[in-house]
C-alpha cells in the first residue's frame, strides 16, 4: 500500500498542518482499537454461543441417545391416543349379541415355544417317555435284554395362545304347586346388564391396552384372528361403564387415604389426546401423578388426575383442605400456590440433573481434578451424600 504523503510533501508541511495530520491519525487510531475491542468482544461472544450450542447438542444427543438412569422403564411408552376409550365409545350403541362376537367354533394348533434354562414355575401338564420297544429292547450282538442305566430328561416350554369359553348360566324358577307362590335362587348380578362380557374378558381388554399399549384397533384385529367380532366401541363402551361402575368407587377411597398422608410427590407430564371439546385435531393436556412412598405414613399408591392445562387450580382442587404434611415436586411455579398447610419441598433428582448437565459439557477439557474443583462436581457430590443416607 502506497504512503498517502511523500517524505517531500511532508518535509514541505507546516508545522499546524503537521499537527492536525497527527490529531487525525490519533483519532483513525482510536477508531479503529474501538473497533478492535468490539470485534474481540463480538468474538467471544460468538466462540461462547457456538460452546454453548455445542454443548446443548451434546446434552440433547446425550438425552436422545445415551444411557440414563431416569429413563421410563424398558417396554413403556406413552400411548399415541389415550383417551382412545372415550372417542371411539358410544353410548347408543347396540350391545352385540354371542352370535355376533363368535359366528363360528374353529380349533387351533398349540404351537411350542422357546427352551427356556429354568422352568420350575411352570407347571409341567405333559410328560413323554421314550423307551425301547418290541426287538429293540435286546441286544443286536448277543441278543441280551438291555438294562436302564440312566435317564436323560430335557424340559421344554410350550406356548398356549388365549382360550375363550361360554359360560351359560341358567335359572329355574320354581312355582308351588298349592298356593302357586313363585320363587327364583339368588345369582351374582352380571357385570354389565344385558352384555356377555366378563369381569376377565373386560380386565384382559384393558390389561392390554392401558398396561401394554396395545390400541383399541389392533386388538380388534387380534380378536378377528379368533373369530371374534368385538368393535372398537363395544371395547371402548365396556372400558368406560367398568371404570365408572367399579373402579371409579375404588379411586374415591384410595384418594382418601391418600389425603390422610404426611409426604407425598407430584408432577404433572404432557399427553396426547385427540377431539377434547372444543379442541379440533390432537392436543396436548396434562396427567398430573400423585404418590405416596414409604416415608408417607400410608400405603403405596398412584394416582392420576387427567386436566387440560397445567394451571396451579388443579393440585389445589386435588388436594383440597383435607392435605397436610409436606409435597415434594419439581420447580414449576405452579406448585407453591398451594394452601398454608401444605409444605412444598423439592425434588433433589431434579436438581441434580441440572448440575449433571452443566459438568457433562466440561468432562472433555478438565482432567478430574479440575472437575473436583468445579461448583457442579461438589453440588452432585453433595446430593450423593442424601441419596447414601437414604440407603442406610
Amino acid at each position: 500500500m502506497e504512503p498517502l504523503f511523500s517524505e517531500k510533501q511532508l518535509q514541505d508541511m507546516s508545522k499546524e498542518n503537521i499537527i492536525t495530520l497527527i490529531q487525525a491519525m490519533q483519532v483513525h487510531q482510536k477508531k479503529q482499537e474501538t473497533e478492535i475491542q468490539l470485534l474481540k468482544e463480538k468474538t467471544k461472544e460468538l466462540e461462547f454461543m457456538n460452546a454453548l450450542l455445542s454443548d446443548r447438542l451434546a446434552l440433547a444427543q446425550r438425552k436422545q441417545f445415551g444411557s440414563s438412569s431416569e429413563k421410563y422403564a424398558e417396554g413403556y411408552e406413552q400411548m399415541d391416543l389415550f383417551n382412545e376409550a372415550e372417542q371411539e365409545a358410544d353410548p347408543n350403541a347396540a350391545e352385540p349379541e354371542m352370535e355376533e362376537i363368535h359366528p363360528k367354533s374353529y380349533k387351533r394348533k398349540k404351537p411350542t415355544g422357546k427352551k427356556e434354562e429354568d422352568l420350575s414355575a411352570f407347571e409341567t401338564t405333559e410328560v413323554i417317555k421314550h423307551k425301547l420297544e418290541g426287538n429293540d429292547r435286546f441286544c443286536s450282538e448277543c441278543g441280551t435284554k438291555y438294562k436302564v442305566v440312566t435317564t436323560e430328561t430335557v424340559k421344554y416350554l410350550k406356548f398356549i395362545p388365549a382360550r375363550f369359553e361360554v359360560v351359560e348360566e341358567t335359572t329355574y324358577v320354581y312355582a308351588c304347586p298349592k298356593c302357586g307362590m313363585m320363587k327364583r335362587p339368588q345369582k351374582d348380578p352380571s357385570l354389565l346388564k344385558g352384555s356377555v362380557a366378563t369381569p376377565s374378558l373386560v380386565a384382559g381388554i384393558m390389561n392390554a391396552k392401558y398396561v401394554n399399549g396395545m390400541p383399541l384397533a389392533r386388538q380388534e384385529r387380534e380378536f378377528a384372528r379368533y373369530n371374534l367380532n368385538l368393535s372398537t366401541k363395544t371395547m371402548a363402551n365396556w372400558i368406560i361403564l367398568c371404570a365408572k361402575r367399579y373402579l371409579q368407587p375404588i379411586y374415591d377411597l384410595m384418594r382418601e387415604e391418600f389425603l390422610r398422608s404426611r409426604y407425598i410427590h407430584c408432577d404433572e407430564t404432557r399427553l396426547q389426546v385427540i377431539d377434547e371439546p372444543e379442541q379440533k385435531g390432537t392436543t396436548q393436556n396434562w396427567m398430573w401423578v400423585y404418590l405416596t412412598d414409604e416415608y408417607s405414613g400410608s400405603p403405596r399408591m398412584v394416582l392420576f388426575q387427567y386436566e387440560r392445562t397445567r394451571g396451579g387450580y388443579h393440585p389445589v382442587e386435588f388436594l383440597g383442605d383435607e392435605f397436610r404434611g409436606y409435597l415434594t415436586c419439581d420447580g414449576y411455579q405452579a406448585y407453591h400456590g398451594l394452601p398454608e398447610q401444605i409444605t412444598v419441598t423439592g425434588c433433589m433428582a431434579h436438581a441434580r440433573r441440572r448440575f449433571d448437565e452443566a459438568l457433562t459439557p466440561l468432562k472433555k477439557g478438565f482432567t478430574k481434578e479440575q472437575l473436583k474443583e468445579t461448583t457442579a462436581y461438589q453440588a452432585m457430590a453433595r446430593i450423593g451424600m442424601l441419596y447414601k443416607i437414604e440407603e442406610l
